[in-house]
């Protein structure tokens, strides 16, 4: 487990960590990576354990923020992020299962997704992650046109929380939660 020290700056970033939009990369304005590394901070807890699934704005923003006695890792196709060493396991969605034994089924306290494509298929596969690596807890982002298969997949409902971009998206973008959030939802 990575214990952050107050003093220790936390602050490693990829090289040339423009996102990817052959990979359907987009960051997170710095506000909304810091409410979702916020939000998942306050629903794990001291010790607790957090995946971030194709979300490295946030995980990037829960490294910064340095909190001691969290276990953090990024689920990711982007092998820049190679550079976290053990808190990066490559991550293809399209083979949802395919992660290294030493990451156990229901071993995480909260599973931030974030995932690359709004199509059904993608956020079916994603689901199927979610449900392995989650105790419970569930902060899914992705476009409002999957709230009704989301809600299917992952039993999550839409939070009044509106997640902005470091550029413009075409599609209206939502976050969804299946417990009791600080992100305004009506659970």
């Amino acid at each position: 487990m990575r214990v952050c020290l107050p003093e220790k700056k936390q602050r490693l970033w990829v090289p040339n960590s423009e996102p990817v939009n052959q990979l359907s990369q987009f960051w997170y304005s710095q506000e909304t990576a810091l409410r979702l590394a916020q939000e998942a901070i306050a629903a794990v807890g001291e010790g607790g354990r957090i995946a971030c699934v194709s979300a490295p704005s946030v995980y990037q923003k829960l490294r910064e923020l340095c909190r001691e006695n969290l276990t953090i890792y990024i689920f990711e196709y982007d092998k820049r992020f190679a550079v976290y060493g053990e808190e990066f396991i490559f991550y293809d969605y399209n083979n949802p299962l395919d992660l290294p034994e030493r990451i156990a089924a229901h071993s995480f306290d909260i599973v931030i997704a974030d995932p690359p494509y709004l199509s059904e298929e993608c956020l079916r596969k994603t689901s199927e992650t979610i449900k392995y690596l989650t105790r419970g807890k569930i902060l899914l982002c992705t476009g409002a046109i999957m709230e009704e298969q989301a809600a299917e997949l992952l039993g999550v409902k839409m939070c009044t929380f509106v997640p902005k971009h470091t550029r413009n998206l075409a599609n209206e973008f939502r976050c969804y939660v299946n417990y009791d959030s600080g992100l305004d939802c009506g659970i």
